[in-house]
């Protein structure tokens, strides 16, 4: 039986993860795998209820909520998944997520400013989320890269979101400043080891999902 293997999606607001993740998913089928698709945070299940609470800003604003107190809420929620995740990569299943611990990393992590306090957060974080609660590490994870203020934009092009009232956007897309400050600690974290940087943009355009996605293949096929 093939080795599961463990793919995730992630990357700068509005980059179009999820339709990457559906992109990928179809193809690695086409190739006679069996996928499963995971998103995360896992709204509208009690394991997302507080990251649900923190989004719509239930707990103050990104002033009053630390990068390591927000981390918990996200956190919970992948360890509620990860004994289902487990279970089908025993199987040889692939699994393509829609983001992951990445996005603690990139979102309260961009909320250190100080590069040495801020790698302190991201062991701490390691330590937290693969050794105490034990989740899953991913055998690849690709970083989809768009500038911030482009990637806010595209947020709003969005369907209904229930998890936010039906609103544009959330605690973190709401504001600007932190998405750029989360589009330099992506591009940080994007150097770690089986980390992959995928540019979306090309001459100052966001480029079609067909072109990203073939870029993303390349790295794929190198795991699969």
């Amino acid at each position: 039986m093939l080795r599961g293997r463990f793919i995730v999606i992630d990357g700068t607001d509005g980059s179009g993860k999820k339709t990457q993740v559906d992109l990928l998913a179809a193809r690695v089928r086409e190739e006679g795998r069996t996928v499963h698709v995971a998103d995360f945070p896992q709204y509208g299940k009690p394991s997302a209820y507080f990251v649900e609470r923190y989004l719509n800003g239930a707990y103050g604003t990104l002033d009053t909520i630390d990068g390591y107190r927000g981390s918990l809420f996200f956190a919970m929620d992948r360890y509620d998944a990860s004994f289902e995740l487990r279970k089908m990569m025993d199987t040889g299943a692939i699994i393509v997520s829609n983001r992951y611990v990445s996005a603690n990393m990139g979102h309260q992590g961009a909320m250190i400013a100080d590069t040495a306090e801020r790698k302190k957060y991201l062991d701490w974080l390691y330590h937290l989320e693969f050794e105490i609660l034990g989740i899953p590490k991913p055998d690849l994870t690709i970083i989809l890269h768009v500038s911030a203020l482009v990637g806010q934009e595209l947020v709003d092009h969005k369907g209904h979101r229930e998890y936010v009232g039906g609103r544009k956007r959330d605690l973190l897309e709401s504001d600007l400043d932190h998405l750029k400050a989360a589009e330099q600690t992506y591009l940080e974290i994007a150097r770690f080891p089986k980390f992959k940087l995928i540019e979306c943009m090309k001459s100052g355009s966001i480029m079609t999902r067909e072109d990203i996605h073939e870029l993303i293949w390349r790295e794929v096929v190198a795991v699969l």
